[in-house]
């Protein structure tokens, strides 16, 4: 489904992504590792569009996407939900769960959307009027989740869904990733709780100042001494 082959990223003089290649296939769940600064969330925003490489090439769905602007790459199919979520703070959590599907036309299609958005979040049901501001850490992971999938994405990028929450609540988002993926999503993820993130995900990809290091199922990833000593805290 994507394909990134040799990229090079810059942020002004600083080189972040230096070769990097790596590839998700479809129903996957692909999770990055990495410490932070490793390169992973410049990975995403340039898979979106946020970021142009200055060398190689990114194919998803056999079309290459590099150069294209976000909107583009949004209605292709691939939706972001960046780091520290990013909720629109004046407007209320279901004027935010629309916007999500600004690219779409079809508002039966929406309005069902919308409805399965409030089965898989109850709390966001209770919450629809509010503003979204007001709303807890994990209240508005779960919106910046909800919106992303109001575009009906074939490809989920998620930067970080369990930074700064309540252990309950990252139980919750990971059941929900999981659910979202059996759903037919496919989801590249990254992630610094690198346990909950292998427990997920059907392969993974370790990142280090901009390269790729190691790549394997998760399941080799969770066996590796390594990766257990500088990614796991020493076990599993």
């Amino acid at each position: 489904m994507l394909s990134v082959k040799d990229i090079d990223v810059y942020y002004g003089n600083i080189h972040a992504l230096k070769g990097l290649s790596l590839e998700v296939n479809e129903g996957e769940i692909v999770t990055l590792i990495g410490a932070n600064g490793a390169g992973k969330s410049t990975l995403l925003k340039t898979l979106s569009g946020l970021l142009k490489p200055k060398a190689g090439t990114i194919h998803y769905l056999n079309s290459s996407i590099v150069g294209k602007p976000a909107q583009t790459i949004v209605k292709a199919g691939i939706s972001h939900v960046p780091e520290g979520r990013r909720v629109f703070a004046n407007m209320t959590v279901e004027e935010n769960l629309e916007l999500g599907a600004y690219t779409r036309k079809d508002k039966k299609g929406i309005a069902e959307d919308l409805a399965k958005i409030y089965e898989t979040f109850p709390r966001l049901l209770e919450r629809k009027k509010q503003l979204s501001g007001t709303l807890s850490g994990g209240e508005q992971q779960m919106l910046a989740m909800g919106r992303a999938i109001m575009s009906k994405p074939k490809l989920l990028l998620l930067d970080e869904p369990s930074m700064g929450l309540a252990p309950l609540m990252v139980q919750t988002i990971f059941q929900v990733i999981d659910d979202i993926n059996k759903q037919g999503t496919t989801i590249l993820l990254v992630e610094q709780n690198a346990n909950m993130a292998l427990s997920v995900a059907s392969r993974a990809y370790v990142i280090e100042t901009g390269r790729v290091i190691l790549s394997g199922t998760a399941k080799e990833l969770q066996a590796s001494e390594e990766i257990k000593m500088a990614y796991l805290g020493g076990h599993v």
